[in-house]
């Protein structure tokens, strides 16, 4: 007999976050009782935090996902600052769409990918067959015309997804996340943004030192140095953590 598997809730800034010990404990409560649960899952990072403040409609669509994990270390930590009990790791949005994408190959469960562009997202099913055997239902590139969404919601429904998946950066994907739901309800959608590209290999990633370190927004930067002005804006959220304002 399988049991529901659950996990802590934080709260940062108003914003409930789900506390996840590591990755096989995301996988478990995405998958509980051996059941894929629906809804939307978006990852926060501390860029995140910050558009939630300062823009009325994302924080409207982020409110409205049900699963909101801690992607970025910055939220780890203030999560652990403000919680000292609590056993909550990073779960890095890139490593939990490939943790789900083994998991769904091995379950069979039916994916559809949107996004990215025509021959990446090609690679990206090609490689998600040879790899794990995902059983990829449908894919529509990220470009598209805003009067072809409702046939792409179509389509979704009727492909009978249970994980779709879309890499369209923010706040794009979850505008069109929250609209596909209307349409196709019964599955779990994840916002993706830059995945595909990492997965296929045309973006690379910091190395795991890096990220182990919570350095890979310093890998970034050093690497794409236009990156500043977004950074420099994360100061702000450094303030909350440091002055208590979590």
């Amino acid at each position: 007999m399988t049991h529901e598997v659950t996990a802590p809730v934080y709260v940062l800034r108003g914003l409930d976050l789900l506390g996840w010990r590591n990755m096989q404990h995301a996988l478990d409560y995405l998958y509980s009782g051996g059941t894929l649960r629906s809804g939307t899952l978006i990852a926060i990072n501390a860029e995140k935090m910050l558009a939630v403040e300062n823009d009325a409609q994302v924080r409207a669509l982020i409110e409205a996902a049900e699963f909101r994990y801690a992607d970025g270390i910055s939220v780890v930590r203030s999560i652990r600052k403000k919680n000292p009990e609590a056993q909550v790791s990073r779960v890095a949005g890139a490593d939990l769409w490939e943790a789900l994408m083994a998991r769904a190959g091995k379950e069979g469960t039916p994916v559809f990918l949107v996004g990215g562009k025509p021959d990446v997202l090609a690679e990206t099913v090609d490689k998600l067959r040879r790899q794990w055997n995902v059983n990829v239902v449908g894919t529509q590139d990220g470009y598209f015309q805003a009067d072809a969404r409702e046939a792409l919601f179509m389509r979704i429904r009727d492909s009978g997804a249970q994980i779709v998946t879309v890499a369209m950066g923010s706040p794009r994907q979850e505008i069109l996340m929250r609209d596909c739901r209307h349409v196709h309800p019964d599955a779990l959608y994840m916002g993706v943004g830059g995945t595909y590209d990492v997965f296929t290999g045309h973006v690379k990633r910091a190395p795991k030192v890096w990220q182990n370190l919570g350095l890979e927004w310093l890998y970034r930067l050093l690497s794409q140095p236009s990156r500043i002005k977004r950074q420099m804006k994360l100061l702000r959220y450094l303030a909350w953590h440091y002055t208590g304002r979590l």
